[in-house]
C-alpha cells in the first residue's frame, strides 16, 4: 500500500452521489440547435472558421485557435451554421458572448478520422499538436489547455504524473459513471501521457468512497505499470494542490505552479479525449455530464454533444420546475447560477445541479463575523479567510495579495463552515476579478503612455534632424560665400540676398496698403529706392564690362551680382506702379466689396424666406439629409484615422462625434415621422 498525506483543513458534506449512479452512462442525442461558445477553456478564445449558410460535418474544425494558451473548436454533429452571433452563456455574471449557431441535420455524418496505433512512433511535439488540435482543455476545473500544461520546459525534470479521479465535490458522478464504464480508455490515454512527459511514476488518484471505479481501474491497469492510488474521502481533495500533497507529500509554492516541484496533472475526463484524439483522431466534441437533484425524476450521467442546451438535458431526465428553486451548473460548494436553462452544455459542464428548495435551501443573510476562526481551520490552502474577508470589504487589494488570495481555490469550505453565514468565497472572487482589471487596465495604460513616449521621441528627433539640415545648408552657404570675390556687388552672401528679396516684398506689400490709403510718403521712399537702385545697377554693369575686357576671373562674380541688383530694381519698379494704381482701383474695389456683400446679405436672406415657406415635414426631412451628410463624413474620418494607425485619443474622439451624430440623425427620424404623421 502506498503511503499517502493529508492536507490542512477540509470539511465532510454530505455526498449525495447515488442518486445517478443507479444507471449507465446515456446518449442524449442530437438536439435541433447547438449553440457553441468560442470561449470554452482559460486563454484566448476561438476565432471563427466559418459563416452563416456554411454546411459542416461532424468533428469539422468551426474554430480556430488565436494565441499559445488557446484551442480550436469542432462542431458537434453534421449541419448548417446558423448564425455567428453574441448568445446568453452559463457565466455568473450572465453575460453574453460570441457563439457559433449549428441547426442539425440529424444525419451526424462524421468527417474522416485518422487516429494512430502506435503513437510512440510520433514525435513529441507532433503528438502534442494533435492534443492541441483536438480542442481538448481540462475537463474537470477551469478548462485550462491540455497541450499547454503538458509541455513542460526541458529543464523541468516531471517524477510524477497524476490522473485526478477524486471529484469530491456533492452530487457530481461524471468522472465516476466514466472510470467504471471506460477505464481502458482513460488507461490508454494515461499511457499516452506518461509517454510525453515521461515521469518517474504514474499515479491514478480517486477518493475509497468509489470501490467501483477503483476496482474497474486496477483491472485496466494490470501489466502497465500505471498506480492506482485510493485514499480518505476528503472535501477539497480534488483541488490540484490538495491532490499533489495527499499523493506525495510535497506542496506547491504560493504563486507556484505543479512542474515547479516536478508534477503533472491531468483529469481522468481529459486522458479519455486524449486517448480518443491520438488514437481515433476524433476531436473532443462530446462530455460525460451529470443531471441531478430533487427536481429530476431520472437522476444520471449523460453523454451530451457540445453546444446542447441545458434545457433539452434537463427534459431528458425528467425536469420538475415547479420543485426547482435555482439551476446551478457544477456543484453545491463550486458551482454556480445559471441565468436561464437555455445557455449551452460546455467543455467544463461537468453537473447541472437542479434542487429543491429543502436540499439546497436560499442562504439566509449574513450576520456580523464573530471571530470564531472556523474559516481558518477548513482552509485547504492554508489562509487567512477572516482577515481577506475584511480587506475585501475595504477594498484593500495590496492587502489581499500580500495575504495571497490568489492561492483561493474558491472550494467553499470556509462559507460552508462559517456559522455568520457570510458568503466568504464571493467575496474573495470578485475582489479577484477587480484586481485582475485593475491589472488590464494599468497595462493599458502603460502600453498608452510607452506610445506617448515614443511619438514625443519620434517628435523631437525629427526636430533635431530638421535642424541639423538648416544648420548644414547654412554652413554650406557660408563657406559657398568665402569662395566669392572681394567686391560688394558680386560677394553678396545668399542668405542676406534672400532677407533683402523678403524686405523688398514685404516693402511693396506695405506700399500697396498705403496707396489705398493715399499715403505720399511711401511713394517717396519707392522712388528713392528705384533711383538708388538703378545706379547700383549702372556702377554694377561698369565693372562687369570692365572685367569682361580684361578676362578677368571675376566675370562669372560680377555678373551674378549684376542680376541680383536688376532683381530688386524690378521689384522696386514694380511696388511703384502698383502704389501709383491703387488709388485708381480702391474706389472700384470698394464698389465690388459692397456689391459683393450686398449679393452675399441678399442670398442669405432669400435662403432664410425660402426655408420659411417649408412646411414642417420638408424642414426635418432637408434637417435630416444635412446630419445625414455630416455623419457619413465622420465616418470616412473615422475610418481613415483607424486605417493610418492614429493615436488612440483621435480615434476615440472620433468615434465619440460619429456617435453623437448617429444620435442626431435617430432623433431627426422621429422628428421626421412625427411631422410625415401630423
Amino acid at each position: 500500500m502506498r503511503k499517502v498525506f493529508d492536507f490542512h483543513g477540509g470539511i465532510h458534506p454530505p455526498e449525495n452521489k447515488q442518486q445517478s449512479l443507479q444507471t449507465p452512462i446515456v446518449k442524449a442525442g442530437i438536439p435541433p440547435l447547438l449553440v457553441l461558445p468560442l470561449s470554452q477553456h482559460i486563454g484566448a478564445p476561438a476565432v471563427p472558421a466559418v459563416a452563416p449558410g456554411d454546411r459542416v460535418l461532424k468533428g469539422q474544425l468551426i474554430g480556430e485557435a488565436r494565441g499559445f494558451v488557446s484551442v480550436p473548436l469542432h462542431a458537434p454533429t453534421s449541419g448548417t451554421i446558423e448564425a455567428v452571433e453574441e448568445r446568453q452563456i452559463a457565466h455568473p455574471s450572465g453575460h453574453r458572448a460570441p457563439c457559433i449557431v449549428i441547426r442539425s441535420d440529424g444525419l451526424d455524418e462524421w468527417i474522416e478520422c485518422r487516429g494512430i496505433e502506435d503513437y510512440t512512433t510520433l514525435d513529441k511535439s507532433d503528438l502534442l499538436q494533435r492534443i492541441r488540435n483536438a480542442g481538448i482543455a481540462g475537463m474537470g476545473g477551469a478548462g485550462f489547455p491540455s497541450a499547454v500544461k503538458l509541455a513542460v520546459q526541458p529543464e523541468k525534470k516531471i517524477s510524477t504524473l497524476i490522473i485526478n479521479g477524486t471529484e469530491c465535490e456533492p452530487y457530481i458522478t461524471a468522472d465516476d459513471a466514466l472510470m467504471r464504464e471506460r477505464a481502458e480508455q482513460i488507461v490508454s490515454g494515461a499511457m499516452i501521457l506518461r509517454h510525453l512527459v515521461e515521469p518517474e511514476e504514474t499515479l491514478l488518484g480517486v477518493e475509497d468512497n468509489k470501490p467501483e471505479a477503483i476496482a474497474t481501474l486496477l483491472t485496466a491497469a494490470q501489466g502497465t505499470g500505471l498506480e492506482v492510488v485510493s485514499f480518505p474521502t476528503k472535501y477539497p481533495s480534488g483541488g490540484e494542490k490538495q491532490l499533489i500533497e495527499i499523493l506525495t507529500g510535497k506542496q506547491v509554492p504560493s504563486g507556484g505552479l505543479p512542474a515547479d516541484i516536478g508534477v503533472v496533472c491531468q483529469n481522468m475526463g481529459s486522458a479519455a479525449a486524449i486517448h480518443d484524439a491520438v488514437v481515433l483522431g476524433r476531436p473532443l466534441i462530446s462530455r460525460i455530464t451529470t443531471v441531478t437533484g430533487d427536481a429530476i425524476d431520472q437522476p444520471q450521467n449523460f453523454e451530451v454533444l457540445l453546444g446542447t442546451s441545458m434545457a433539452y438535458l434537463l427534459e431528458k431526465a425528467g425536469y420538475r420546475a415547479e420543485r426547482n428553486n435555482r439551476l446551478v451548473m457544477g456543484g453545491p460548494m463550486m458551482g454556480f447560477t445559471v441565468p436561464s436553462p437555455d445557455v449551452p452544455v460546455v467543455k467544463t459542464t461537468n453537473c447541472i445541479l437542479a434542487p429543491s428548495e429543502r436540499e439546497l435551501p436560499t442562504p439566509p443573510p449574513a450576520q456580523a463575523c464573530i471571530r470564531c476562526g472556523m474559516c481558518a481551520e477548513v482552509c485547504p490552502a492554508s489562509l487567512l479567510p477572516q482577515q481577506m474577508f475584511w480587506f475585501a470589504q475595504g477594498k484593500e487589494f495590496d492587502k489581499l495579495e500580500q495575504h495571497n488570495l490568489f492561492d483561493c481555490i474558491e472550494c467553499g469550505a470556509c462559507s460552508y463552515a462559517c456559522p455568520s453565514n457570510i458568503p466568504l468565497v464571493q467575496y474573495y472572487r470578485a475582489s479577484k476579478a477587480e484586481i485582475l482589471q485593475l491589472r488590464r487596465d494599468h497595462e493599458k495604460s502603460e502600453h498608452s503612455r510607452l506610445r506617448f513616449e515614443a511619438r514625443q521621441e519620434r517628435l523631437e528627433r525629427e526636430e533635431r534632424e530638421k535642424a541639423e539640415k538648416r544648420a548644414a545648408r547654412k554652413k554650406a552657404a557660408e563657406a559657398k560665400a568665402k569662395q566669392g570675390t572681394a567686391n560688394g556687388e558680386a560677394e553678396e552672401d545668399p542668405i542676406q540676398a534672400a532677407i533683402e528679396r523678403a524686405k523688398a516684398k514685404k516693402a511693396a506689400q506695405q506700399s500697396a496698403a498705403d496707396a489705398q490709403g493715399g499715403s505720399e510718403g511711401e511713394r517717396e521712399k519707392l522712388e528713392k529706392a528705384v533711383v538708388s537702385t538703378r545706379k547700383r545697377l549702372d556702377t554694377a554693369i561698369a565693372k562687369l564690362e570692365q572685367a569682361q575686357a580684361e578676362g578677368s576671373d571675376l566675370v562669372e562674380a560680377l555678373q551674378t551680382g549684376v542680376d541680383k541688383t536688376r532683381l530688386k530694381l524690378e521689384t522696386a519698379e514694380t511696388a511703384l506702379a502698383a502704389l501709383q494704381n491703387s488709388s485708381d482701383s480702391t474706389t472700384a474695389e470698394s464698389t465690388s466689396s459692397t456689391d459683393a456683400a450686398q449679393l452675399a446679405i441678399e442670398k442669405a436672406m432669400a435662403a432664410r424666406a425660402a426655408e420659411a415657406d417649408l412646411s414642417p415635414a420638408e424642414k426635418a426631412r432637408a434637417d435630416l439629409e444635412k446630419l445625414e451628410q455630416r455623419l457619413e463624413k465622420s465616418r470616412a474620418k473615422l475610418a481613415q484615422s483607424r486605417d493610418a494607425g492614429d493615436e488612440e485619443k483621435i480615434i476615440e474622439a472620433l468615434e465619440a462625434t460619429v456617435e453623437r451624430l448617429a444620435g442626431k440623425v435617430e432623433q431627426a427620424r422621429q422628428q421626421l415621422q412625427q411631422a410625415e404623421s401630423a
